[in-house]
């Protein structure tokens, strides 16, 4: 398992903890060129409102264009950690890109995963966000809030983005979560986190794959989201979801081998 007691205790008190080096250079240089083969193919879809000044490129859901995203999510770390975090059964129900590019890349404003997914319990989910490319304050990372999981948070319709919506929050306890390219941060569901703006002169792009627990979320996960079971007595490795069994180092394999 990648993740310590230590980190795990951190998650639980305050609503998030960070991994560092969670993926191996090889893993993380096939994610790399996945995201290169999107942008190549012009998949990312710029969800800002005024494109003139700041773009916002999204694609999702992931594992419909790639195997190596759909077979991401049955890694054992995965399941170890994020079970260890948020407990068995798992189910993932979400899988998206975002890519902030060099100069204009505009953050996604604060807001809590929980105002999309309606969760009784913000701890029975998880966003695992991986840094693609290294992550730091002046390409725009990661920002949450310890400690305010609990809270709840009105939100409206955000004016910058043609779909998401957005909370006011009083940022003055709020930390930067600075990561090199493979390491992750886990949050549940009700913390709220952002990103910045991307001021850097390369672009930068994350990867956000959320996880629930299946029985703590009976009857609220809707029909709108993924159902893809990732541990538990119904979990068969993506074979009753896709067809067949799912290996990520395979794929890690196959992609290296054969880059856009």
């Amino acid at each position: 398992m990648q993740v310590s007691a230590d980190q795990v205790q951190q998650f639980k008190d305050v609503g998030y903890t960070t991994v560092d080096a969670f993926f191996e250079p090889n893993e993380i240089a096939a994610m790399r060129l996945e995201v290169d083969k999107w942008v190549l193919n012009e998949l990312p879809r710029d969800v800002s409102t005024d494109p003139q000044k700041r773009q916002n490129f999204q694609l999702i859901p992931l594992h419909e264009r790639s195997a190596l995203f759909r077979a991401l999510p049955f890694v054992p770390k995965v399941v170890e950690t994020v079970g260890a975090l948020i407990g068995h059964p798992l189910v993932k129900i979400l899988d998206q890109m975002f890519l902030k590019p060099a100069k204009v890349g505009m953050g996604t404003h604060w807001h809590t995963d929980n105002a999309y997914f309606h969760l009784p319990d913000p701890m029975a989910g998880v966003a695992m966000w991986i840094a693609i490319d290294d992550a730091n304050v002046a390409n725009g990372t990661l920002k949450v809030v310890p400690g305010a999981f609990r809270k709840i948070f009105t939100h409206t319709k955000d004016v910058d983005s043609d779909h998401h919506i957005r909370t006011q929050i009083e940022e003055a306890g709020a930390v930067s979560c600075e990561l090199e390219a493979g390491g992750v941060a886990f949050f549940c569901f009700g913390t709220p986190h952002a990103t910045g703006d991307n001021t850097s002169v390369k672009p930068r792009a994350g990867v956000g794959i959320h996880f629930v627990n299946e029985a703590k979320a009976e009857g609220h996960i809707s029909t709108r989201w993924q159902h893809i079971r990732i541990s538990g007595n119904a979990a068969s490795e993506g074979q009753r979801e896709y067809g067949r069994r799912v290996n990520f180092e395979t794929e890690v394999n196959r992609v290296l081998d054969s880059p856009p």
